[in-house]
């Protein structure tokens, strides 16, 4: 099993935690410490040296931050964690603080009244960040200061950095070899004018040198850093031992390999200008090039836009990737309708789910912790089950089922919300309603230019009806046997970056009631470019293509709230989960599946 259930948050360590580092702050002459969930690469998903958040507070969710004074300790998390946060933390000693309707910096003025110096470890922030919390701090006597990590300093056993082994990826299955990628990035950089970039995020390593490693759990990534160079050449700085022969063959004499702790050596030593990404760079690379005299320029990461937009060699691949992914949720799906109420729990419907990925032979790793939430912890968007948690399915019941696989040739991600037994009038109505703006997501033609924030909207409508709406964003884009959250592209009214073929984005819609049960539909969906319709205007216009085929559960729909389109697509939808999914399934699971895809 790839997956534990223990449960790792530790409330009753807070206190004491926080105490070590109240001792340590006063010992720096320090009024606050910050601690992100983040690492020097700035990923959504940190190795366990690096999860300081989760160690202080217990708070275990992939997003959120505490700031640490003298008399107050803030926990800011988003929508998808306000309940969790309140569960996990100790909230005798930590404040959950809704973000980001409280910002960090209010919040410091009316905890500082006085002023005082808050202390912050440059490698874990942004130049970004801390530029836009300079400024929500100006005319306070708040001052910011950049210092070595506190955390660290009070942290007696903490784990050793990962050290996992570095693979090539098939220039088959990428469609570029990373001697054409950095041909391709080192032209960018002459045409702008810069000598090198200092690439950080790790997947974007990966993308660009054609390599996978198993740094962090679920993400086949190593943590390293790189510098591209105008003449196509790049320094990696990772652990050597993390290499072997074929590794090293794979990237060449233009690949030079460095440990990490040369990295900074390096950025001193760099001619003029630098291209570095204020969004996710670690502020400690602009302090060392700074001391250095060396000249910089603000530019996204060179590799982000050319690895969202996929190549056809990608395209095709996770595409099979997925078929496979939809026969063992079919198998699996085929399993739990067989299962009476009251007979499951959360867990062994987890377990089960990963037993039939593995039994296809080629899953790798499962792309998150499977979300299998039930009755109210489905209301939770983001409920990893743990043995304190696991709940028994009883009737009634709806499970929200966010899972996903870890492949060679691609990676998935689905959302099924199952009824348990029979499922109430209320709950068909929310799930018919996001149902169909998962719908409206998948038939959308829209011209090119527009962003994430221009289509979200479109999927909340017939929520928004009914007055009824979901906390978490539309849509993420998703790697190819790489991370299941990858930028810059998303489905969201924060999102401002044109969405463009070959980019890969997840189209979930949901809606959750607190302390009673929760809903999302999720399929995966590539952007394409469209043919003209006759007697258009000729405007280049994209659209989805859907790569997620499980079928959806019609138990849960209410068919007179569909319109004849909808219900078309859906019929439509389903016909192409028996055409390209049965032929994949057991003889149980394809009578299982041609049964659930009749047309309605």
């Amino acid at each position: 099993m790839f997956q534990s259930f223990t449960e790792t948050a530790r409330p009753d360590q807070g206190p004491p935690r926080l105490e070590a580092l109240r001792r340590a702050m006063a010992d720096a002459g320090l009024a606050g410490w910050l601690v992100p969930r983040a690492d020097a690469h700035q990923g959504e998903y940190v190795a366990a040296c690096d999860d300081r958040l989760a160690w202080l507070t217990g708070f275990t969710g992939s997003a959120g931050f505490c700031a640490a004074l003298a008399d107050a300790a803030g926990v800011f998390t988003d929508g998808r964690y306000r309940v969790q946060v309140r569960a996990q933390v100790d909230t005798g000693h930590f404040t959950a603080v809704d973000w980001p309707e409280t910002r960090l910096g209010p919040w410091l003025r009316q905890h500082l009244p006085e002023g005082g110096t808050v202390g912050f470890d440059p490698w874990l922030y942004t130049p970004e960040q801390i530029e836009a919390l300079t400024e929500a701090l100006t005319g306070s006597a708040i001052h910011l200061t950049s210092h070595t990590n506190l955390i660290d300093a009070v942290w007696p056993d903490r784990p050793a950095p990962p050290q996992g082994a570095i693979t090539p990826w098939p220039d088959s299955l990428a469609g570029a070899s990373h001697a054409e990628k950095r041909a391709a990035l080192a032209e960018t950089l002459r045409k702008a004018g810069q000598r090198s970039a200092v690439i950080t995020l790790t997947d974007s390593i990966a993308w660009l040198f054609n390599i996978r490693g198993c740094d962090i759990p679920r993400n086949p990534v190593a943590q390293g850093f790189a510098i591209i160079h105008d003449t196509g050449h790049a320094t990696f700085f990772t652990d050597p031992a993390k290499l072997d022969a074929t590794a090293r063959t794979h990237l060449g004499d233009a690949v030079t390999l460095a440990p990490p702790d040369a990295f900074e050596t390096a950025l001193a030593a760099l001619p003029g200008p630098v291209r570095l990404d204020r969004a996710n760079v670690p502020l400690r690379v602009v302090q060392v090039l700074d001391a250095a005299g060396v000249a910089h320029q603000w530019g996204a990461d060179p590799c982000i836009l050319p690895k969202a937009r996929k190549t056809q060699a990608e395209i095709t691949a996770t595409r099979i990737a997925h078929l496979r992914d939809g026969a063992a949720m079919c198998e699996f799906l085929a399993w739990f309708d067989a299962q009476p109420p009251g007979t499951l729990t959360e867990i062994d419907v987890a377990r089960r789910l990963e037993a039939c990925r593995a039994a296809t032979g080629q899953l790798l790793d499962i792309s998150f912790d499977t979300i299998a939430g039930s009755g109210p912890n489905g209301a939770l968007p983001h409920y990893r089950v743990s043995e304190a948690s696991n709940r028994t399915l009883v009737d009634g019941d709806l499970l929200v089922l966010d899972s996903g696989g870890q492949y060679l040739d691609g990676t998935t991600d689905i959302t099924r919300t199952l009824p348990v037994g029979i499922p109430g009038a209320d709950e068909r109505a929310a799930f018919t309603r996001v149902l169909q703006g998962m719908i409206a997501i998948s038939r959308l033609r829209f011209p090119r230019g527009l962003a994430g924030r221009d289509l979200d909207a479109i999927a909340r409508y017939p929520l928004w009806l009914a007055d009824q709406d979901y906390a978490h964003g539309t849509g993420h884009g998703v790697g190819v046997y790489l991370c299941v959250h990858e930028g810059p592209q998303r489905l969201s009214r924060l999102s401002e970056v044109p969405l463009e073929p070959g980019m890969i984005l997840s189209n979930e819609p949901g809606y959750y009631r607190e302390g009673a049960f929760g809903i999302r539909i999720e399929n995966l969906i590539v952007v394409t470019a469209l043919d003209p319709l006759p007697g258009g205007d000729g405007v280049t216009q994209f659209g989805f293509e859907t790569l997620t085929y499980t079928p959806l559960d019609t138990r849960l729909i209410d068919a007179d709230l569909l319109t004849k389109p909808e219900r078309d697509w859906l019929n439509t939808y389903h016909t192409a989960c028996r055409d390209k999914i049965g032929p994949l399934l057991s003889a149980p699971a394809r009578l299982w599946l041609d049964k659930v895809t009749q047309t309605s």
